[in-house]
């Protein structure tokens, strides 16, 4: 379903700045630089290796738009599975429920209006909409938001405190655009924070990697198969 991809399309793109940051591993302790001797190249790519390797994660963002913010929350599973909630000023509110190869989605009615006109809007006004990935992939596979090919370029600059926690910075200038990833210098070398600057303002902040989340497909009561819209 075309809104349906919109929405994992917005829910990305919420962090499509978030390709990728964080050192290596190791010590927490003291004053030491965990990262030390380590370019700001080799501090992203190892980072993102990690942060694709806790397989759980949850990402909130805020992406700024025409008369207001667009704030988001999306959450991917170990096993491959994902939720997202999206709340725009300018295209209402919207959610997502991926489990396995099918995906969930509910939307208010300012929504459904924009993407699939009133009288839809009425038929799932409430309800779920069922949907089956393309070719067989899971809306879920955003591997790419930690992909390390885009790591070049970097530069690091002064460590800064997020969530009271310190986090080395490293910033990436392209133009007009200036992207900023903080990476934990405590424990394993995580994204807690991205922030973007240049023609699309925003950020995205992560945390819980590697714990479990609760994602559930909707009661078959609640929902309706997007094959059965096609045929009205």
């Amino acid at each position: 379903m075309a809104a349906n991809r919109k929405l994992l399309a917005v829910a990305a793109a919420c962090a499509a700045v978030v390709i990728g940051v964080t050192g290596c591993s190791g010590d927490d302790g003291g004053d030491k630089d965990p990262f030390e001797g380590m370019s700001a190249d080799k501090i992203a790519k190892k980072a993102s290796k990690t942060s694709k390797n806790a397989g759980s994660f949850t990402m909130k963002s805020q992406v700024k738009e025409d008369g207001g913010q667009a704030t988001g929350e999306f959450s991917v599973v170990k096993g491959g599975d994902c939720k997202a909630t999206i709340d725009s000023r300018k295209s209402g509110h919207s959610e997502i429920v991926t489990v396995g190869k099918s995906s969930y989605m509910k939307a208010d009615e300012k929504y459904w209006k924009t993407a699939v006109g009133a009288t839809l809007a009425g038929r799932v006004k409430g309800r779920w909409v069922k949907s089956e990935p393309s070719q067989g992939q899971s809306s879920c596979a955003l591997g790419n938001m930690f992909e390390s090919k885009k790591f070049k370029g970097l530069k690091r600059e002064k460590d800064a405190q997020v969530d009271g926690k310190k986090a080395a910075v490293l910033v990436k200038k392209k133009g007009d655009e200036t992207t900023t990833f903080y990476v934990a210098m405590e424990g394993k070398p995580y994204f807690v924070k991205v922030a973007n600057d240049g023609d699309e303002k925003g950020t995205a902040t992560f945390s819980g990697y590697g714990e479990p989340v609760d994602v559930k497909a909707p009661a078959p009561g609640e929902v309706v198969d997007q094959k059965e819209l096609a045929g009205l």
